[in-house]
């Protein structure tokens, strides 16, 4: 007697990560983080990258010796990171905008999520004119406060999204800490995607169940997998 797998269940939910994901990053990361941390060394703008998509205030705490330099820090970041977008260095990465109205055109909810503040990341959606993109928005603050690669955004939005299963979730991004997230949540789709902080290597190793090229072939990807 043979067993047949049951299918996978549709996509009811995508969350995306901003940075890196649907937006371009365009070093603005970087140069944010030489202005809050200007005496920083090698070794720790090695650490920033590697841990890109996580909560900025929980990598501030790592890099300095107390709780007050940290904040200090972030403030700092968050303050020279809103001047770049203020500047027009914030943009949908190619083909993003279009991506997400066809998500919904499925029938799929989706929700933006950051590792970035509340203030940086209403910034960047005024910005790109992304106010009524998504159905949720959310930082580590909505979640309790842990950001990536803690499963909190991802399980908050689908508590608000009332998805049938964590399985019906799909969670996309340019980090490991992105994928890992995913991951620890239950989703049963975990995109990396190849235009932001790590490498194809990385997103797979990290346990990516597809990878990429862009956001742009995602609605593409979850219309196969639903044949």
């Amino acid at each position: 007697m043979h067993s047949t797998a049951a299918p996978a269940p549709p996509v009811e939910l995508v969350v995306l990560d901003m940075a890196g994901t649907t937006v371009a990053d365009d070093g603005l990361v970087d140069a944010a983080f030489a202005a809050a941390l200007p005496d920083h060394t090698p070794e720790a703008a090695a650490y920033v990258r590697a841990t890109m998509g996580e909560s900025k205030i929980t990598v501030f705490r790592h890099l300095c010796e107390d709780e007050d330099r940290a904040q200090a820090a972030n403030r700092a970041f968050e303050d020279a990171y809103a001047r770049l977008v203020d500047q027009g260095r914030c943009e949908p990465l190619p083909g993003a905008g279009d991506a997400l109205r066809e998500l919904r055109c499925q029938g799929r909810t989706i929700a933006l999520t950051t590792g970035f503040s509340r203030k940086t990341q209403e910034r960047i959606l005024r910005s790109l004119g992304w106010e009524d993109a998504a159905d949720l928005v959310l930082c580590p603050a909505d979640a309790g406060g842990r950001g990536r690669p803690h499963p909190d955004m991802v399980l908050t939005a689908a508590l608000r999204a009332r998805v049938g299963s964590v399985a019906a979730v799909a969670v996309v991004g340019d980090t490991a800490s992105d994928v890992r997230s995913g991951l620890r949540a239950g989703a049963s789709v975990v995109v990396g995607v190849r235009t932001g902080a790590h490498e194809e290597d990385t997103l797979r190793a990290a346990g990516a169940t597809h990878v990429l090229d862009g956001v742009a072939d995602l609605p593409g990807l979850l219309a196969a997998r639903e044949g």
